[in-house]
């Protein structure tokens, strides 16, 4: 039996240290412990790929709250299915006690924990409708102020044309 965590923030300027502090807390090792950079919209993380190519049947996935698994609902009951019944390796939610499955394995365990993952999977999903909401009105106001996005325009050079026919001459290189 193997102890693995799994850690992800949702952007790389984003910082995983209260995870990894609560793994750390877990007693998993550094080497056991996978780290995705990107948005929880999809389970298409290269990181998390590899975690579920090394999960064997009687292992167990430690992850700090079930938003940092995913944000898709369906998602994350899907995958979820797949670690526990498929793969046969138990789930610990730090921040939910309710949802470790390796306790309470009877039917009444299992069903109370399918109920507490379908509720906590909609918070997270709705959490991410609304974080795109509140983005689409944050640019929304900003571009009411007058505040611009994107690269500065740069005016063209007086020699551009000059420069795309040596350029399609092969005389010169882009940069």
């Amino acid at each position: 039996m193997a102890v693995y965590g799994y850690v992800r923030v949702s952007s790389t300027d984003q910082n995983e240290d209260r995870q990894i502090i609560s793994m750390d807390s877990a007693h998993i090792p550094k080497k056991n412990i996978f780290i995705d950079k990107q948005s929880g919209k999809d389970f298409n993380r290269p990181s998390y790929k590899k975690l579920l190519r090394k999960l064997k049947p009687g292992d167990i996935l430690y992850i700090k709250s079930i938003d940092r698994l995913g944000r898709n609902y369906e998602e994350i009951q899907t995958q979820w299915r797949v670690i526990t019944k498929e793969i046969g390796a138990d789930v610990v939610v730090i921040d939910m006690p309710l949802l470790d499955t390796r306790r309470d394995k009877n039917l009444l365990g299992t069903f109370i924990s399918d109920i507490v993952l379908q509720l906590l999977s909609f918070v997270a999903e709705n959490e991410r409708v609304n974080i795109r909401q509140r983005q689409a009105e944050g640019i929304a106001a900003a571009k009411k102020r007058g505040v611009r996005f994107g690269r500065p325009i740069k005016d063209i050079p007086d020699n551009f044309d000059d420069v795309v026919r040596k350029w399609k001459r092969h005389e010169i290189t882009g940069p």
